[in-house]
């Protein structure tokens, strides 16, 4: 039977619109980071002095890699415990598994201001996490380094994005025939053997997808670092949010932005390639 090939105007709505609404943005902001601003206007000449500025400010470096290792920092947390909390739901009954995704995926759902004003209240220096240690007598004053630091910053990334860690992660679980752990124990297998040497290696699509989630959506959040980072938790999406926002500098915020953009996707190309070498498949 001959392949029957999609109409032309399919093909053209499919590629166009993406073309349209992600590679026509990109390219604008691409073109935009290599002009200029001068007397509060864009020049329309092209050079490397974005880039170059940023390269020469140190300070913007260091918040630059700060950022990056506080996200990959975070991922890999998303993902340690994605792991655990998706094998404890894959390990219940049918009913309870349903339950608990859902209980799980409805945060997903909620205001994002909701949740990190939420995070922030429960972190506070008057927030529930000190009101219950000092209740106890854990501590005799309120803990002050779980709000407006990177600590904050770290432990609301971990928070709020940690269900888009587990999802994949238990769908990959999901996938896994229930009579392979049979044949394991049938075969001696111990249930830790079986989690180790099965589980895991068989949830690593999973794995794979929870990681460049996790990193993809810590490093363009700017509203966190501005909410619950403070003063001490400056972060390189504030920096991109105030060129535009503040200093109304957009050469120069779009050459950030493709930075920070270079970076996303040099990030997962990485995690991708590893897990490649390893041979999973998605």
């Amino acid at each position: 039977m001959a392949e029957r090939r999609p109409p032309l105007w399919a093909s053209i709505v499919c590629l166009g619109l993406p073309g349209l609404f992600v590679l026509a943005p990109l390219m604008v902001f691409v073109t935009l980071s290599f002009r200029s601003v001068e007397n509060g206007e864009v020049k329309d000449t092209f050079g490397f002095e974005n880039y170059l500025a940023f390269a020469a400010d140190g300070n913007l470096v260091h918040v630059y890699l700060r950022t990056v290792l506080i996200c990959l920092a975070a991922s890999a947390a998303n993902v340690c415990l994605g792991w655990l909390v998706a094998l404890f739901i894959s390990r219940r009954s049918a009913r309870l598994r349903f339950f608990l995704v859902m209980l799980l995926t409805l945060p997903v759902f909620a205001s994002y201001i909701i949740k990190v004003y939420a995070a922030r209240g429960i972190l506070g220096g008057k927030g529930v996490l000190n009101e219950a240690l000092l209740h106890l007598g854990l501590v005799s004053e309120p803990i002050t380094a779980l709000v407006f630091n990177y600590n904050a910053i770290f432990i609301v990334f971990v928070i709020i994005y940690l269900p888009f860690a587990v999802i994949p992660i238990y769908l990959s679980m999901e996938r896994i025939p229930g009579n392979l752990g049979l044949a394991s124990a049938d075969l001696g297998g111990s249930p830790w053997h079986e989690v180790i040497h099965l589980v895991l290696p068989l949830s690593m699509p999973g794995i794979v997808i929870a990681s460049m989630f996790s990193f993809l959506m810590t490093f363009g959040d700017f509203v966190t670092p501005q909410l619950v980072g403070g003063v001490d938790g400056f972060m390189f999406g504030r920096v991109v949010f105030t060129q535009f926002g503040l200093s109304l500098n957009w050469p120069y915020g779009a050459a950030l932005a493709v930075i920070l953009l270079a970076t996303t996707a040099l990030v997962v190309g990485a995690i991708g390639s590893l897990f490649a070498r390893a041979k999973v498949t998605l």
